[in-house]
């Protein structure tokens, strides 16, 4: 039973760093995109 609990602990360590690595490492960026509306003032 002990030894069944080291590889979950192990299994769950190595996703934990497997994670963080791609939340470093990964192209997270989001595309950005230049958007242009005309706008009507009503002022006056």
């Amino acid at each position: 039973m002990m030894r069944a609990f080291k590889i979950l602990v192990v299994l769950a360590l190595l996703g934990f760093l497997g994670l963080t690595g791609y939340a470093y490492l990964g192209d997270l960026t989001p595309t950005t995109v230049e958007t242009r509306a005309p706008v009507t003032l009503n002022g006056g």
